[in-house]
């Protein structure tokens, strides 16, 4: 099966999508300046306090890139699942089961170098966050159970066994505080930046995304993933395995969710934290989107919204205005680019 994509189109098609997303993220944020002026503030003060709260110094850099971390891989698992046509709701979930999976390997499992006690705890965050959304992915192939509902049951399953985990049987002694202990050091990634929250783990996301873009678009399994998104039917008349498809497609993409829990406990918080994310699941539904669930794009989605998060503070500090403008000027960005995404569709649906 050739999975050959011209080169040329390729790189002419990704310049005209970024010159599009760039242009409507710049629509989005001229209408974001508006609502700040009607709410009182300069939107140009505004949004410099923005830019410095997440650039203006390198504490500020090394924090936009530690919450770049966890929404690249929540992006990556969306998009891949979408690339297979399903929409995975639940990497909230397995987010906390990568993460519930890589703090008792990082506490329990001792005497190990950290060669080997990092990858361990890397792969069983990979492991647990794979088998939660490959369940999803094993109720749509076998008994046709939407995963958009399945995931999000499993959210609050995952969710709430986790919170029942660090109010009991894995919290710190004495149990005054809904944390578990924390992980050895052995299990614990390089910090790239000292007084922030960066680790390797933001390499080791952009490798991950680069991986996923190379299975998508240059594997034969990308190739029939991906057409089993276009066309159940026709996927099944030439031969593929739907079913099997659809399954791997939500384990692997639970796996990569799985993944953003484990690197905010070996990369930043050393220990599980009840309700310890805020959002970075279903923040990454938005990120894939942005994205255009494209792998690289994901990244670059990841550290727009990680941005927009970190600066915001800086930015309420200094105007007064509410954080959650920040969630308005998201919505923005995610409406313009809904906008090029469907006249695309538009077109295309004219030419057929």
């Amino acid at each position: 099966m050739n999975v050959t994509i011209p080169a040329g189109s390729q790189l002419l098609s990704a310049i005209r999508t970024t010159s599009e997303s760039l242009a409507a993220i710049g629509l989005a944020l001229l209408v974001s300046a508006v609502l700040i002026f009607i709410a009182g503030e300069n939107p140009l003060e505004a949004y410099t306090a923005l830019i410095n709260g997440a650039f203006g110094d390198s504490f500020a850099w090394g924090n936009t890139l530690a919450r770049t971390t966890p929404l690249i891989f929540t992006g990556l698992a969306v998009a891949f699942a979408f690339r297979c046509n399903l929409l995975n709701i639940g990497a909230e979930g397995q987010l906390y089961m990568g993460a519930l999976a890589s703090v008792l390997a990082g506490i329990y499992i001792t005497g190990l170098p950290a060669i080997i006690h990092i990858p361990l705890a890397i792969l069983l965050g990979f492991a647990a966050g794979g088998l939660w959304g490959g369940f999803a992915g094993y109720l749509r192939a076998t008994r046709g159970i939407n995963e958009i509902i399945s995931t999000i049951m499993l959210n609050f399953i995952a969710i709430f066994f986790v919170s029942y985990l660090v109010h009991g049987p894995i919290a710190e002694p004495p149990g005054f505080f809904h944390q578990t202990a924390q992980i050895g050091p052995s299990a614990r990634l390089p910090i790239m930046m000292q007084k922030s929250d960066l680790s390797i783990s933001i390499i080791l996301a952009v490798l991950v995304a680069i991986v996923v873009a190379y299975i998508l678009w240059r594997t034969p399994f990308g190739l029939r993933l991906r057409a089993v998104g276009q066309s159940q039917e026709t996927a099944k008349f030439s031969g593929i395995p739907v079913k099997g498809y659809v399954f791997g497609a939500m384990g692997i993409s639970g796996g990569l969710a799985g993944l953003a829990g484990a690197m905010e406990i070996i990369g930043s918080q050393y220990r599980l934290l009840d309700f310890f994310s805020p959002g970075y699941g279903f923040d990454g539904i938005a990120v894939a989107f942005l994205g255009r669930s494209d792998p690289i794009g994901v990244i670059f989605a990841a550290f727009l919204f990680a941005a927009l998060r970190v600066g915001a503070n800086q930015m309420q500090r200094t105007t007064g205005l509410p954080t959650s403008l920040v969630v308005v000027i998201q919505g923005m960005v995610i409406l313009f680019i809904m906008g090029v995404v469907i006249r695309h569709w538009l077109q295309a649906r004219k030419k057929s």
